[in-house]
């Protein structure tokens, strides 16, 4: 069809966009800065390159965050895909291979004839339709330029990614498997637990170390699943017990009893070459995390093989300043991915079909995609752009967000969403059928 869109950005919104606009006919100019121009917390050149965890949330249909992936299935959600073709073991979650992650995303978007990057910083916003999906660490000039378009101030917050550590320094006789609440030996975690002298002596040098910003934050700065665990450690002396370090659902294969505190690891790839510190995202500086992680029973060797990052996100207050599709008023230009406030990698990838789907309406004069409030995007999407929303955060999906439902009797929490999800798989299911020449491909 006729028509040039461009797409700012190739990370995992970007990324998406771009394959979707293409696979309906578009021609996609894709920007990506990297590598003439690195962001803190990129690592690579490639893209959608997962930046802090490696996991995807929760699979269960049952949950928010399984629900959303449900959804992406049936709205024909590219990465999503790939994200199953390279993922690991990681008991109810979907965690990739970053690296068979970005690669088969860069060879994909490479390789599609209708897209055509280019590889240079975007310091103002394009002529023409586009897409901004720059993500959170948008350039500065990039985001001066989005913020004086749509009137208002910028707001941020502070994110953190967690250390990784080499495989072959683990002490695998003090490490032990075990997904919780399953026979120890089995299962997609490796735990190091901790008795209470051992968790005391920890938390003792956790909460001394030097940070690399070096000032006590406020909880308004600090998006609450990407929170340092220093900072959760501040909250409380059983905190950490409670939070990363819980060990409910594990034993100790040396004593037989639930140790009383336990440090999990994830599989970074298939291999299990590199694991990743669940829940240790970071503030530290780099050598005080080689001296204070390493207290960790089982880390007493272990070997870094990229320490945690802590780096100042920043997204634009979506329900007040674009209106209903994420587009900025008084142009053709709409957002997509965390620069939205829509926090998650599933998430970031959810908006940047959402935008190629509703720029695809505009080139083709066909109403906005509506999707129903009672879904896991659909609420996301309601009250990331209802103007009644009050004091905007970074928002995962949540079933709080969600319109309630009325269940005769007492029913479990689970029953509950089970129902949610049940009511938001039809609703879906009846929207979508309504727009093929959205959905039809």
């Amino acid at each position: 069809m006729e028509g040039l869109v461009t797409v700012v950005g190739a990370g995992l919104a970007g990324s998406e966009c771009a394959l979707q606009l293409a696979r309906r006919g578009v021609r996609v100019q894709l920007f990506e800065q990297r590598p003439a121009s690195a962001s803190p917390a990129h690592h690579t050149d490639r893209f959608a390159e997962l930046v802090c965890s490696n996991s995807l949330k929760s699979t269960k249909p049952e949950t928010a965050a399984g629900l959303l992936k449900a959804e992406l299935s049936k709205m024909g959600c590219v990465l999503l895909d790939i994200a199953r073709q390279t993922s690991v073991p990681a008991g109810g979650a979907l965690a990739v291979n970053r690296d068979e992650f970005s690669a088969e995303v860069t060879r994909l978007v490479e390789g599609e004839p209708l897209i055509e990057v280019v590889r240079e910083e975007v310091r103002q916003i394009p002529e023409g339709p586009c897409v901004i999906a720059a993500g959170p660490l948008c350039s500065d000039a990039l985001f001066q330029a989005v913020s004086a378009a749509v009137g208002t101030d910028s707001m941020s917050f502070f994110d953190a990614a967690a250390p990784i550590v080499d495989a072959d320094s683990l002490d695998r006789e003090v490490i032990f498997e075990q997904s919780r609440y399953e026979e120890t030996g089995s299962g997609d975690y490796l735990n190091c637990p901790m008795n209470r002298e051992e968790y005391d002596a920890f938390l003792e040098a956790l909460l001394s170390a030097e940070r690399v910003i070096a000032r006590e934050f406020e909880q308004s700065d600090l998006f609450c699943a990407c929170q340092p665990v220093e900072e959760v450690a501040r909250t409380g002396y059983k905190s950490l017990c409670f939070g990363a370090l819980k060990p409910v659902g594990l034993t100790d294969p040396r004593t037989g009893r639930r140790p009383w505190a336990a440090v999990q690891l994830r599989a970074e790839n298939a291999a299990h070459t590199a694991y990743n510190l669940v829940g240790f995202q970071t503030n530290l500086t780099w050598p005080e995390q080689r001296r204070v992680f390493r207290l960790i029973p089982g880390l007493g060797q272990a070997e870094f093989l990229r320490y945690g990052v802590m780096h100042r996100n920043s997204f634009v207050d979506a329900p007040h300043a674009l209106d209903g599709t994420f587009g900025i008023p008084g142009t053709r230009a709409r957002l997509a991915g965390q620069i939205t406030g829509t926090e998650g990698y599933v998430e970031a990838i959810a908006s940047g079909l959402l935008a190629a789907l509703n720029t695809y309406a505009d080139l083709t004069g066909v109403d906005h995609v509506a999707l129903p409030a009672t879904g896991a995007l659909g609420s996301l999407v309601a009250y990331a752009t209802d103007p009644a929303t009050k004091d905007y955060q970074p928002m995962h999906v949540n079933y709080g967000i969600v319109p309630p439902i009325e269940l005769p009797g007492r029913v479990s929490k689970t029953q509950k969403r089970e129902a949610l999800a049940a009511r938001a798989a039809m609703d879906l299911d009846a929207y979508l059928a309504t727009r093929p020449e959205l959905f039809s491909l």
